[in-house]
């Protein structure tokens, strides 16, 4: 009979189709997140155990990592890993993998979803429909904006703010990014100021990593450089915006339209978003799809076999 590895599963992967029972299958799974003291399940539990299995939503910070002796490889569901101390787990020659490029054409699609469903009043289309307004009200919800043929900023041109670009020229638009540097192997403009660019887009969309480096990256300056008619698309992380400042600019006039699917501290949204027409809300689903949640399922599984099988995982996060 063969022994299975030991790891230890920080929280429930519940937004992916099958990967609890399969870890469970295949793995000795010590379940964290059902251990009534963490601490205490660590000391006691962790010795020999040499790979770990979480996500963004329960990240792996530097106590736990320091408090697994054993470990070698921290294996995460999804492509954010802001909520991982890599820089802690590198120190002790931990490996960290995630799972990039399955999820990025979902995620690009559903930018997209936000622009249009922002620029043409989708969100409050379907409500004014449901609510029966339709026939019994004067007039009709207020004219939205074209998307074909406008300016298209995105803030971070990585996989997915580069599937985000490819799309916009589909759309003739013509296609700006901000970076911390300009990329020399893709032909659209770059602006060093990311004031500059919302000065200059009619969509701004942002697509950066998570963290302290990005956290409140699109300030109140940025947003009212997008001004009265610009509209604002985020489907990398709720922090990157201040959100405080982005319900003000939209009370106020300064900023045409907000449409999110992450927020800064969710599951938590600002009431004045909930109730304003000029939102277009999403619940973080960004590659909720089933073929992209089984991909990203498949992967993470396939960079903890190949820890234990070669001693490296598939794609580690450098």
């Amino acid at each position: 009979m063969t022994t299975k590895h030991r790891i230890i599963q920080v929280g429930s992967l519940a937004g992916s189709p099958s990967a609890n029972q399969r870890l469970a299958e295949r793995y000795d799974v010590i379940e964290l997140w059902k251990q009534p003291d963490r601490k205490t399940a660590l000391a006691e539990l962790g010795k020999g155990v040499t790979a770990v299995v979480t996500s963004a939503n329960f990240g792996a910070n530097a106590e736990l990592i320091n408090a697994l002796p054993d470990l070698k490889a921290i294996c995460s569901w999804g492509v954010g890993y802001e909520t991982i101390d890599v820089q802690a787990a590198h120190a002790r020659g931990v490996q960290v993998s995630n799972t990039p490029d399955v999820l990025t054409d979902c995620v690009a699609d559903l930018a997209w979803g936000l622009m249009i469903a922002g620029a043409r009043r989708m969100g409050q289309g379907e409500r004014f429909v449901r609510a029966g307004q339709w026939g019994q009200v004067h007039g009709s919800i207020p004219l939205g904006q074209r998307v074909s043929g406008k300016k298209l900023g995105i803030v971070g041109l990585g996989r997915i703010g580069e599937a985000i670009a490819r799309r916009g020229i589909g759309f003739d638009m013509q296609v700006r990014y901000h970076n911390r540097r300009k990329r020399d192997d893709v032909d659209y403009g770059y602006e060093a100021s990311l004031t500059d660019l919302a000065a200059w887009a009619d969509f701004l969309v942002v697509a950066t990593v998570g963290g302290p480096a990005t956290r409140h990256l699109v300030n109140r300056e940025v947003l009212e450089a997008l001004g009265p008619r610009g509209i604002i698309v985020n489907i990398a992380r709720g922090p990157v915006i201040d959100e405080a400042a982005l319900v003000a600019a939209l009370e106020a006039g300064k900023l045409g339209c907000a449409a999110l699917d992450v927020f800064e501290h969710e599951p938590k949204v600002p009431e004045a978003l909930i109730k304003s027409d000029q939102a277009v809300l999403l619940p973080h689903i960004g590659s909720a799809t089933l073929e992209t949640r089984q991909a990203m399922e498949d992967l993470m599984l396939e960079n903890l076999a190949a820890y234990f099988d070669t001693g490296r995982v598939i794609t580690p996060v450098d």
